[in-house]
């Protein structure tokens, strides 16, 4: 049986941690938590099974496995000290017997995005961001049909633009919209982007921007930064908009959704895994749903494709392209939207449009 890994780590010390470690949560106060994180050693969360394939009906299964390390730490610590803790975490994944292995959330951004981790192991190594840019593009798409917005004349942005995810994502989302705004934090990196982009053919007329206030002129908002704080506010947005939130942690403030009942936000880049899967791992996801950077490894072990597939701060859209017709073979599905973990419902689609519109006519 083909086998694979998936590395995950704790964003929340209280919430994540104790769905493994509950007497930890209740002994140990946060600060605790994350001054000893460091030195805990990786952790087996469990085994997946039930995952098949649609269209060869093969079955696989694999591992969850966790690097404690927290988002802070990934930003903080001395690199060579990041990057011996995943190895180390995927060397876990080497005994366990998985032939691929996939980087979720800042184990896959972290330093040169994967790399240096795949030179030092010997299983082969992907981040899964292909599929996540394919699968955020689609959901944004989706949600702005849902949302009654013409993609072809509506105003777009991304956030975290020149990003490895937001380059690829900001052309494909050219190529579909009338005005795309790229927002990041540097003003050269940003204009190198809008002349690849318009050298690429983009057919939006792109504009840049460093500062999070443009986000009001725009009806539909793909944001994918590696900010430890949100950094879209209630503030930033028009009424009506869609805002596809790929990154983790959140960028879109809960007070978003507190106080704003004529907005869209969606949680990106979650799919339907085929087959009756188990993860055995409660990650905050309904049954049978993986974040899209997981499906990228599972579609890749029921293809067979066992190569280091997306790693580095390139990411082109071939290998965007393709990752999708395999991923679409398995049987991998956009699943339904959800916002801040919750279902979002047909009724509440609705009743934001009607919110929207007393927004504007007031």
């Amino acid at each position: 049986m083909d086998t694979f890994a998936f590395i995950i780590h704790p964003i929340d010390p209280r919430r994540d941690i104790r769905r493994k470690f509950p007497l930890l949560e209740r002994f140990a106060a946060d600060w605790q938590i994350k001054l000893f994180a460091p030195y805990f050693p990786p952790v087996y969360l469990s085994e997946i099974t039930g995952i098949t394939s649609a269209c060869s009906g093969k079955e696989i299964k694999g591992w969850l496995i966790a690097c404690p390390l927290m988002p802070m730490h990934f930003l903080e610590l001395p690199k060579k000290q990041v990057y011996r803790k995943i190895i180390e975490t995927g060397r876990l994944a080497e005994r366990l017997g998985a032939k691929i292995l996939g980087l979720g959330a800042f184990t896959s951004v972290v330093g040169d995005a994967g790399e240096t981790i795949a030179q030092n192991l010997a299983v082969p190594v992907t981040t899964g961001d292909s599929y996540t840019v394919a699968v955020a593009v689609r959901s944004v798409l989706q949600a702005a049909h849902e949302m009654e917005i013409p993609v072809a004349s509506a105003s777009t942005a991304v956030v975290g633009a020149t990003g490895a995810i937001g380059q690829v994502c900001a052309e494909l989302l050219s190529q579909h919209v009338a005005e795309l705004y790229l927002i990041g934090r540097h003003l050269d990196k940003l204009e190198a982007l809008r002349d690849q982009l318009r050298s690429n053919g983009a057919v939006a007329d792109l504009k840049i921007s460093t500062e999070m206030d443009v986000l009001r002129q725009t009806q539909l908002i793909l944001t994918v930064t590696s900010a430890l704080h949100a950094v879209i506010h209630p503030e930033h947005l028009q009424p009506g908009s869609v805002v596809c939130d790929v990154a983790r942690p959140r960028d879109v403030s809960a007070q978003v959704a507190a106080v704003r009942d004529d907005v869209l936000v969606i949680d990106g880049g979650m799919v339907d895994v085929p087959g009756p899967v188990d993860f055995h791992f409660n990650f905050g996801f309904p049954a049978g749903k993986a974040y899209a950077c997981m499906a990228e490894t599972i579609a890749l072990a029921l293809e067979g494709r066992f190569e280091d597939y997306t790693i580095g701060k390139h990411i082109t859209r071939q290998r965007v392209e393709e990752i999708t017709q395999i991923a679409d073979k398995q049987g991998f599905r956009l699943s339904g939207f959800r916002s801040f973990e919750r279902p979002v419902t047909q009724e509440q689609i609705e009743c934001i449009r009607q919110n929207a519109r007393k927004r504007f006519s007031s």
